[in-house]
């Protein structure tokens, strides 16, 4: 056995959710390692649906450009009830989103994550697993095993599990994986079709017999390319795994549908709901070791593989326009579990995506859940690994995505068999809901409460944005202040500007390729200081944050105030950096007064519509996008409890 150099982290799975994980910590300095037990990527669509959050987050991470360019646009969803259209559904956010829904095939989602983590100098250690592991107080102690049989043992400070629904990781922490299985298998084909449906629109079609219940399926979602469709549909009876006597091998043999779970012909096979899939798991389940005898029966089958007759067949009985499958890339059998883990980690060892949680792919929640555990994750480990970081912040991360993960396989699971129509939700907060812009983490140790005027008293744990509180999108919905609250995502606006930028830019251009903590101080009045003038208390502060370099900041103005120019230390100038009062500045601004920290000027009031705020402010933006804090403007003493809550100071 070889003994390699040690790490701070090894990133074990490179699907999605792993090399998220290796590029954010890469994207802030913290060496780590990223193995997989596969030699190569794997060429299925598998998860396709990418929900509004993911691309923010990409956006944040510097690649959402790419994955645009790859991505086809979700625009909304055909329906089709015995041979009869329905009713357009048409997925439509709030202007102040900056992204909508796409779709895109698992294996570009991975390519793009991959480039990208390269340009950090990092790749993927394939054909590499995870066989066991030990963890002590001053880190972990793993051994790997590479395509050709050798064994290494690696020392790193912190392991992070996200190796799909048959985790090793997770078998080796001994955490709990409770839930069941759906009985419905369901096939799934990548495959052309000529007909002339709207672009970027999916087609959901069913047939419901004498009693109602749905017998036949057929769902379709946009991939890239000329009248490329992934499609899932029942599996025939000649290909099914129950009808050759194998349900019994897995969970699927244990009663479940007795116990309030959808069996054949059941709620689910009613509803058509399951095969709603905007994302599947990958054979196994994951990047794991196999899945066989531990009882989780979840992902692509090893079983025959549909042929392109099998999907034909369907398509004659149930496609809108009579149409001819061809080039089919891959297909494949699917089966559908639905479990959560007890918790997201224990000591110097976390698990994230499919390793925590799986469940129906109704509304493609799964991957885009998974991305968002890791970028969660991330920026907690660098600071640790840093020695930045207070002792509550790591446990944070199973507080703050527990509850999201709990909330997510019920959700799933009701809208799988009762399907989405009987959610009580109304159709704005439930498409919001769906695009994962309402999770939050209100109540978290990190985040502030009612001190800050916007915070939820009192909350033992963090929970998931429900319908009633304040959406994060710069509205109020029943109590609190209008705007986003501590815990909240950080929403975008427009028409900010400087004094020397004539086009308006975008708070997230701001925000972009920030790896820490960002103060946005919004003042209503003059936001700088004459030259020799004393600058403010809150001010010098952030400055001195900055000087740490964990803490970024800058001045937000609202309309009509005046606009400094961009400077950061913290010294009185009359340079040429410095305007001159009464001088006209280059981008048609009103005059300024200095500011040692750069100043954006809200000229359409947007960013003040969308925090919700018409005086003083200060808003700490945490490195995931969510807020950490809501504070008054004579706040120097609450910003510096509140940082010092996360950081070691």
């Amino acid at each position: 056995m070889t003994h390699s150099d040690a790490t701070d982290v090894l990133v074990v799975g490179a699907g999605p959710v792993g090399l998220t994980a290796a590029v954010e910590l890469r994207r802030r300095g913290v060496a780590c390692r990223l193995v997989d037990r596969l030699p190569a990527r794997l060429p299925y669509a598998k998860a396709v649906g990418i929900q509004p959050r993911t691309l923010e987050i990409w956006d944040r991470m510097g690649l959402v450009r790419a994955a645009l360019d790859a991505a086809v646009p979700m625009r909304g969803q055909l329906s089709y009830v015995n041979g009869v259209e329905q009713p357009r559904i048409d997925l439509v956010l709030p202007p102040e989103v900056p992204y909508g829904f796409a779709a895109l095939p698992q294996y570009e989602t991975e390519r793009i994550l991959e480039e990208h983590l390269a340009r950090y100098g990092t790749r993927i250690e394939r054909g590499t697993a995870l066989v066991s592991f030990a963890q002590d107080a001053d880190g972990v102690t793993g051994r790997l095993v590479t395509a050709s049989g050798a064994e290494e043992e690696v020392r790193t400070r912190y392991l992070v599990g996200c190796d799909g629904a048959h985790s090793a990781v997770r078998k080796g922490l001994g955490l709990s994986f409770e839930g069941g299985a759906f009985p419905e298998e369901y096939m799934l084909a990548d495959v052309e079709v000529g007909w002339d449906l709207p672009y970027g629109y999916g087609v959901r079609a069913t047939h419901h017999g004498a009693d109602g219940a749905v017998d036949d399926l057929l769902v379709c979602i946009p991939l890239p390319g000329r009248g490329r469709y992934r499609m899932s549909m029942l599996v025939p009876p000649g290909l099914s795994a129950a009808g050759k006597g194998e349900a019994g091998k897995g969970e699927a043999g244990k009663g479940e549908a007795g116990k309030g779970e959808a069996g054949p012909g059941g709620a689910a096979a009613r509803r058509g709901g399951v095969a709603d899939a905007g994302g599947v798991a990958g054979p196994g389940g994951g990047t794991g070791p196999g899945g066989a005898g531990d009882g989780v029966a979840h992902g692509l089958g090893g079983g025959p593989e549909p042929a392109l007759a099998d999907i034909q067949a369907v398509l004659d009985r149930l496609a809108p326009q009579p149409v001819t499958a061809s080039a089919m890339r891959w297909s494949s059998v699917f089966r559908i579990s639905h479990r959560l883990v007890n918790r997201y980690g224990d000591g110097r060892v976390f698990v994230a995506g499919d390793a925590a949680h799986i469940h129906p792919p109704t509304g493609a929640q799964g991957m885009n859940t998974g991305i968002q555990d890791a970028y969660n994750l991330a920026w907690k480990l660098a600071l640790a690994v840093e020695g930045a970081a207070h002792p509550q912040l790591l446990p944070s991360y199973g507080a703050e995505r527990l509850p999201v993960g709990e909330e997510v396989v019920g959700r799933t699971v009701r809208h799988a068999v009762d399907g989405m129509d009987a959610d009580p939700l109304d159709k704005r907060t439930l498409l919001l809901r769906e695009a994962q812009l309402l999770v939050g983490y209100r109540g978290s140790p990190i985040v502030d409460g009612p001190a800050s005027g916007a915070g939820e008293a009192g909350a033992a744990e963090p929970r998931p944005q429900e319908a009633g509180s304040a959406d994060g999108l710069g509205r109020a919905a029943g109590r609190g202040p209008a705007g986003p609250r501590p815990g909240d995502r950080a929403p975008d606006c427009g028409g900010l500007t400087d004094a020397v930028a004539a086009y308006p830019l975008r708070l997230y251009d701001l925000l972009r390729d920030r790896t820490g903590h960002v103060l946005l101080l919004y003042r209503d009045g003059p936001e700088g200081a004459a030259p020799g003038e004393p600058v403010d208390e809150l001010t010098l502060m952030a400055l001195e944050l900055i000087r740490g370099s964990r803490v970024e900041a800058f001045v937000v103005a609202a309309a009509g105030s005046t606009s400094g120019k961009v400077s950061t230390s913290g010294k009185v100038s009359t340079s040429g950096n410095a305007p001159t009062p009464g001088a006209a500045s280059t981008a048609g601004e009103p005059p300024a007064a200095w500011s040692p920290l750069p100043v954006y000027r809200d000229g359409r009031g947007e960013f003040a519509r969308a925090y919700g705020t018409d005086g003083p402010t200060v808003f700490v933006v945490r490195p995931d996008g969510y807020l950490g804090a809501r504070l008054g403007p004579s706040s120097a003493r609450e910003l510096a409890a509140h940082l010092s809550g996360v950081l070691r100071m």
